[in-house]
């Protein structure tokens, strides 16, 4: 369920770009010094996201810096790195934990088992950092892994369990703004949910895979009804988003959310509807 919270490059100013991909470096930095190598695989530009979001609302002192690296050998690039970096840093770990076990449940690839065990000794150190919150974290899991097995086709229910596991993450600290990062991840959470169902929903039927669309997928206005439930927990996102008192990277942050968070899935639709207009027409 990664590759969703993205920026739309095109949409942005040049500058804007170098401040957001200065972020992504920082956490791809911090997630090597962390967690070695195999954290740093884990890198995607979701949690940079988060970052950007967490250090926007509390304004927090951000070391900037410039290095060389193995994607970048010939010249120094920008990183910015604060207090949220080394946070993103450890969610991404977790949800890369759990991201391959899921992986492992469905496909059986041995891969996946073996990058998740790889990832379990990072895991149990913030099992004993974060506690409660991982301890919710694991329990909300639990539960989509226990009801995918069980075939829940209830869209709200399964999507609701991972948008808590979202605005679990969303919440750094219990102040002022807890409720309305809670209520933001909780929608973003269930629109990466159900983008990712419709996503693989193709594959997982030839596959014989869990997907919540099972049903609705059999409907002659399955697109349609996709497009409204996505739009609709975008615009419940967007309406909590507007809330926060920030002015740092609110251009950024709106880019993501406006639009960037739109791009896969309007690209898998528009290669659906090619498909099968090709299709429509050989017949």
């Amino acid at each position: 369920m990664f590759g969703y919270i993205i920026i739309n490059k095109g949409d942005m100013k040049f500058k804007e770009f170098d401040v957001y991909q200065a972020y992504y470096c920082g956490l791809c930095k911090v997630l090597k010094e962390k967690y070695g190598l195999t954290g740093q695989m884990t890198l995607s530009y979701d949690m940079t996201f988060i970052i950007m979001l967490l250090s926007g609302l509390y304004e927090s002192q951000t070391e900037t810096d410039y290095c060389k690296c193995v994607a970048h050998p010939f010249e120094r690039h920008m990183t910015k790195i604060n207090e949220y970096t080394e946070y993103a840093a450890d969610m991404n770990i977790l949800l890369s934990y759990y991201k391959c076990k899921d992986d492992w449940m469905d496909n059986k690839k041995y891969g996946k088992l073996l990058y998740a065990q790889l990832l379990k000794k990072g895991y149990h150190h913030l099992e004993q950092k974060y506690g409660f919150k991982i301890r919710r974290i694991e329990a909300l899991m639990e539960q989509i892994t226990r009801k995918e097995i069980g075939g829940c086709i209830d869209i709200d229910e399964m999507s609701r369990l991972f948008g808590e596991v979202m605005a679990e993450i969303m919440v750094y600290k219990e102040d002022e703004w807890k409720e309305t990062l809670y209520r933001m991840g909780l929608y973003l959470g269930k629109f990466i949910y159900l983008c990712d169902a419709y996503e693989d929903i193709e594959k997982d039927l030839k596959e014989g895979n869990y997907n919540p669309f099972y049903q609705l997928y059999k409907h002659p206005d399955f697109e349609e009804q996709c497009r409204s439930i996505l739009v609709m927990m975008m615009a419940e996102c967007s309406k909590e988003f507007e809330k926060l008192p920030i002015l740092d990277y609110i251009e950024i942050l709106r880019n993501i959310i406006y639009s960037g968070v739109w791009y896969r899935y309007e690209k898998i639709h528009s290669e659906r509807e090619t498909r099968e207009k090709g299709q429509a027409q050989e017949q």
